[in-house]
């Protein structure tokens, strides 16, 4: 075969690949598209039965705890029954978003007297948690925390995550398994955390140790500035808009603890960086 020949078998590999690469990608935006306004509609559906249940308005000074949870039954209870009744002033109200699943997670969190709502479907745990947020701002949180619902986070450092908000020195503060302990330190996922974390940095100059991080607790009326509409990867979008709208940002050692029971509900493999990301690639570049 000819120069010319393989030259332009060449051009027609690279031509088709590149229209693959596109057909990909907006088939990709297509289905981001289609899962962030089912995620709305899931979301505008569960905070309305909360009103229509009567779920009543905070007496006093209060941080909400929002946890995420698609089949978690064996944690729940766990975690709700090892969480404070106050923390410095504040009372501790829990939050429980069951997000679709079969298990028995709602009726847990029924039975132990806690708030739960309740999305049909499971559309993610970034409409989860902003499902959680928007009736703990509608019911006058003063703070609003996020937690796993794995029992991963230990509700005894709570504390260290809320003083430096109460003391006004800042807005946002979260968790680092950097600057703590991690129980399943190494490995793979261990160097993914810190290769994404500063990607997240880059993007958004939040100067954080640990991306990856959903222990945090956020001032409501800062968390009102965020704009939140990710179906997924929650992380990255909350804190490349928390950098982008100014919130002072400080982490706190935590210890991240071994899972006790079933298995994590990240993507796996490639998915979860590329969704990461993706999604904090697309927050950073918001009008």
């Amino acid at each position: 075969m000819s120069r010319i020949g393989r030259g332009l078998i060449a051009c027609s590999l690279v031509g088709v690949t590149a229209a693959a690469l596109r057909s990909a990608a907006h088939a990709h935006a297509r289905r981001r598209g289609a899962e962030q306004r089912l995620g709305e509609v899931v979301g505008q559906a569960a905070q309305k039965a909360a009103c229509a249940s009567s779920v009543e308005p905070f007496g006093g000074p209060t941080i909400a705890i929002v946890l995420a949870a698609f089949n978690e039954a064996d944690t729940i209870g766990t975690v709700l029954r090892e969480l404070p009744g106050s923390v410095m002033g504040l009372s501790v109200v829990p939050i429980v978003v069951v997000d679709g699943g079969d298990d028995a997670t709602e009726d847990i969190v029924r039975k132990l007297g806690r708030r739960v709502l309740r999305h049909p479907t499971n559309v993610g745990q970034g409409a989860a948690l902003r499902t959680g947020i928007c009736v703990a701002l509608d019911c006058g949180a003063q703070l609003v925390a996020t937690m796993d619902a794995d029992g991963q986070h230990d509700p005894t450092e709570l504390e260290a995550l809320v003083e430096p908000i109460l003391a006004d020195r800042a807005d946002w503060v979260q968790g680092s398994r950097f600057l703590g302990r991690y129980d399943d330190a190494g490995g793979v996922r261990h160097a993914g955390v810190l290769i994404l974390t500063r990607v997240v940095n880059l993007l958004s100059g939040a100067g954080i140790t640990d991306c990856a991080n959903g222990y945090r607790v956020i001032r409501g009326s800062a968390l009102e500035r965020l704009r939140l509409e990710e179906p997924q990867f929650s992380g990255a979008e909350m804190i490349v808009e928390a950098a982008r709208r100014g919130l002072r940002m400080q982490e706190v050692p935590v210890h991240i603890r071994a899972r006790s029971h079933g298995e994590s509900k990240k993507p796996r493999r490639l998915a979860y960086p590329l969704g990461y990301l993706g999604t904090a690639w697309r927050t950073s570049r918001r009008s």
